[in-house]
């Protein structure tokens, strides 16, 4: 009996130390849970079709035109466009800066659901009226273009002699700010459309121009040439340089020690004029008179490529006269 009774005990604790293996471990180490996502995790997706079917199709939404000719910036128009919604009927103005190869357009706009509204617009090609004949697309000339907007613009509201801006050119931080007892600043918001806002891009010399000729728009800066992004210093005298074209006349004479004939081919409308003098003129004469000259409509004559159409009078007596040749033929063919 009691070699049963220990039998029996030690059956009991054999049985307890008995481990039999779970499924997850019974089964190989790449089949067991969570291994399959592990692999997709780590292995790298391959090329996947992408359908476009009839679905895809009939909920495609086009993009706007002017996106789909990659013309405007949707995303920075949005920001320039809305107006707060307690300001009600205020127009948001915005100061635009484009660039072509031969001009630079600088106006001011507001927009409507018709469209944009002009208000003010001055162009690079209006600058030899003010002695500005070389270089319509350098820095020194978006400044000049900005000024002429800033004062063709006040002038139009009559606010010109109350906002005169900086008048001396020192190429430093100037903010305009309303005068009491008067009517505000006007103010507006750069809008530079798809340019590239890097440091001592030319769209903010016109900027300047215009902050300059008495215009609020908010701006750093940040992005003037002068600025130093390592030392977060603004430097002045080096923007200055850039805005009375002292950048041009100093890499000319580089050039005209380094090579004389590219120089004299590059620069020989230049030479002609000294550089500085030349836009402190342009300056003074944009103050002086900023308004824009229409020029008188011409006569056109009107020409006609094609025969005018006879009126029934001469139709008529078109008839009578071929009645009366042929008459006459028949005549004259009876008497021979």
């Amino acid at each position: 009996m009691e070699t049963k009774a220990s039998d029996a005990v030690f059956s009991k604790h054999a049985h307890d130390d008995l481990s039999f293996p779970s499924a997850a471990e019974s089964l190989p180490q790449s089949l067991a849970p969570g291994s399959f996502i592990r692999r997709l995790k780590d292995s790298k997706m391959g090329f996947v079709k992408v359908v476009k079917n009839k679905a895809y199709f009939k909920r495609y939404q086009v993009k706007f035109r002017r996106r789909r000719e990659g013309k405007t910036d949707f995303f920075a128009r949005k920001r320039l466009v809305v107006q707060d919604k307690n300001k009600y009927n205020t127009p948001k103005y915005r100061m635009i800066v484009r660039f072509t190869n031969r001009d630079i357009i600088c106006q001011i706009a507001y927009a409507k659901i018709e469209g944009d509204m002009i208000v003010c617009a001055a162009y690079s090609h209006e600058l030899p009226k003010y002695g500005v004949t070389v270089g319509l697309t350098n820095y020194a000339a978006a400044y000049c273009t900005g000024l002429l907007l800033a004062r063709r613009l006040l002038n139009k509201f009559g606010l010109d002699k109350v906002y005169e801006g900086q008048v001396e050119v020192t190429g430093d931080e100037f903010n305009v700010e309303s005068i009491d007892g008067q009517p505000g600043a006007f103010t507006c918001y750069l809008d530079a459309g798809l340019a590239r806002t890097t440091t001592g891009n030319k769209v903010f010399g016109a900027l300047k121009g215009a902050v300059d000729g008495g215009l609020s728009i908010p701006h750093s800066t940040k992005r003037f040439p002068g600025y130093d992004t390592e030392s977060k210093e603004f430097n002045a005298e080096v923007h200055r340089k850039h805005i009375m074209g002292l950048n041009v006349s100093e890499y000319m004479s580089y050039l005209m020690e380094e090579d004389e004939e590219a120089y004299k081919r590059q620069f020989s409308r230049f030479i002609k004029n000294g550089i500085e003098e030349m836009y402190k003129k342009a300056h003074a004469g944009i103050r002086a008179n900023p308004v824009h000259e229409k020029k008188p409509p011409k006569e056109v004559k009107k020409k006609r490529w094609n025969r005018a159409k006879l009126s029934l009078a001469q139709r008529k007596d078109r008839v009578a006269q071929k009645k009366a040749s042929f008459l006459r033929a028949q005549e004259q063919e009876e008497t021979d």
